[in-house]
């Protein structure tokens, strides 16, 4: 008989994973929309030097989108490989 526990905290690690790769797409594509924004402004005359803070906060975005990512992979399980009985 499984434990009911075992079964519960399996569950609840599978929506949390499945939370954080949500919330690292969302993030990502928050940051492809912040760098054309600067491309964008690049285009239109901006200087290097105006646009520093939002290519600051991109490559933070990026950063802890990394670490994000990093920590999920470090903690999900192995999948398991099929049983070879029959």
């Amino acid at each position: 008989m499984a434990n009911p526990i075992v079964g519960t905290l399996t569950t609840e690690i599978t929506e949390t994973v499945g939370v954080v790769q949500s919330a690292t797409i969302l993030i990502n594509g928050f940051g492809a929309k912040l760098d054309a924004a600067v491309a964008a402004a690049v285009q239109n005359g901006a200087t290097e030097a105006e646009l520093a803070p939002l290519t600051d906060l991109s490559a933070a975005l990026d950063s802890e989108t990394n670490a994000l990512a990093a920590a999920v992979a470090a903690n999900s399980p192995a999948p398991t490989p099929p049983s070879s009985r029959k």
